[in-house]
């Protein structure tokens, strides 16, 4: 999966955390706002490869870029 894939998906599973631990608060359900933590947390987790991935990609292009006008 793509840098920019991975960011998407971890915004959108960092949203959907948010909701429902909002939507847990709101029921008064402590399994639904834990399960929203829980989503949360991964969606985090995700947008940080996604940043990773993005780094790594960036420092690669200035070596090829580097590389290449040493040519």
């Amino acid at each position: 999966m793509g840098s920019t894939a991975d960011k998407i998906k971890g915004a959108a599973n960092e949203g959907i955390g948010k909701a429902k631990q909002g939507l847990g608060e709101a029921v008064g359900s402590d399994k639904m706002q834990g399960e929203g933590a829980a989503q949360e947390i991964k969606g985090k987790g995700q947008k940080a490869v996604g940043d990773a991935k993005q780094a790594a990609k960036d420092v690669a292009n200035k070596a090829a870029d580097a590389a290449n006008k040493n040519l």
